[in-house]
């Protein structure tokens, strides 16, 4: 009881921070778009098959663009445990009797409500470039992008409570996610990559999640939608697993 209580509260708490920081939100959403921009403006042609028309690579592209404004909100969401850390308030949350694994999921709850309401405003550009797109899609699309939100929050978690500062947990983030995002198949077709590329996007666990989200919209993929599934549910578990064990652990750095 205590423990879910613990998480309710600070889950409310995370929600009603992140909301008063609006550059961030404006930030996470903004940027994917704006490369959205590019790629169907000045490189829809370099895509081969699946670019027969602006409009087509512009929706091909949207998913990739939706779970890169979830990927950035995952940074903002796990960057708020440094900021704990360095405020005092991670020190009043570790001496209290609530459980230390609440700590990790308000932040994983509160992070991944806010990136999947984000990334929603990207999903509803579909209908405007000629993708028909029914309410259950639209839930299959954010249930993959819920899976990359609460894997990238965990992930992010666990090295901020290895990390101290704001700065080099950023550069460390993007060392890794962005290289993820790249070679997921975000904005280029896996299938028509050079072999060595093919298989690293296969060993890449956002591959198969923007595989799910694309399925789930209707979208050709080249791969199976059910392993697909199989492999983003593991990922998102994987990162609460993760999030949990290194919150649970004694930290070096002050709290």
């Amino acid at each position: 009881m205590i423990g879910s209580r613990a998480t309710r509260a600070l889950t409310k708490r995370e929600l009603i921070r992140q909301t008063r920081q609006p550059s961030r939100i404006i930030a996470s959403i903004a940027t994917p778009l704006l490369i959205w921009l590019f790629i169907v403006g000045g490189f829809s042609n370099s895509i081969g098959d699946v670019a027969q028309s602006d409009a087509t690579i512009g929706a091909y592209t949207i998913p990739g663009m939706a779970s890169l404004t979830v990927m950035f909100a995952s940074i903002f969401a796990s960057i708020s445990l440094i900021q704990d850390r360095q405020d005092g308030v991670l020190r009043a949350a570790l001496v209290s009797p609530a459980p230390r694994w609440s700590i990790a999921l308000s932040k994983i709850g509160a992070g991944s409500i806010l990136a999947l309401l984000q990334a929603l405003i990207v999903l509803l550009t579909l209908p405007f470039l000629g993708v028909t797109i029914t309410p259950i899609a639209i839930l299959g699309a954010i249930g993959g992008l819920a899976c990359i939100s609460i894997a990238l929050i965990g992930l992010g978690l666990a090295l901020a409570w290895m990390v101290d500062s704001t700065q080099g947990f950023h550069g460390v983030m993007n060392a890794i996610l962005m290289p993820m995002w790249l070679t997921s198949g975000a904005v280029f077709p896996v299938e028509n990559a050079a072999g060595w590329l093919k298989v690293i996007a296969l060993i890449n666990p956002l591959t198969w999640t923007h595989t799910a989200m694309r399925s789930s919209l209707g979208m050709d993929t080249g791969f199976n939608p059910t392993l697909a599934w199989i492999i983003s549910i593991a990922f998102a578990i994987f990162g609460i697993a993760i999030a949990t064990f290194a919150i649970s652990r004694p930290t070096k750095t002050k709290a």
